[in-house]
């Protein structure tokens, strides 16, 4: 079994990957539980949609989908060289 070198600045990338793609599908749930059962879920959290940790949240899934665009242009061949 061979092991494979992961450079820092790879590792940081899947790791803002992984992140985004969590705020992402919290985002997905809520926008779900609004279209089906009209509940704000973040809102009824973080006390209402106006709340600023609401507007965090919700900037903070915007910025997760806007990190997930990058995912569609990426190559899915690993690009660092084993040693």
């Amino acid at each position: 079994m061979r092991h494979q070198i992961i450079p820092k600045g790879m590792v940081i990338f899947m790791v803002l990957d992984r992140i985004a793609l969590i705020l992402v599908i919290i985002g997905a749930l809520n926008w779900g539980s609004i279209g089906l059962f009209q509940f704000d879920i973040v809102a009824w959290i973080c006390g209402g949609p106006a709340a600023v940790v609401s507007r965090i949240v919700y900037t903070l899934v915007a910025l997760g989908g806007l990190w997930c665009i990058s995912l569609l242009f990426r190559s899915r061949e690993p690009e660092y060289n084993a040693r």
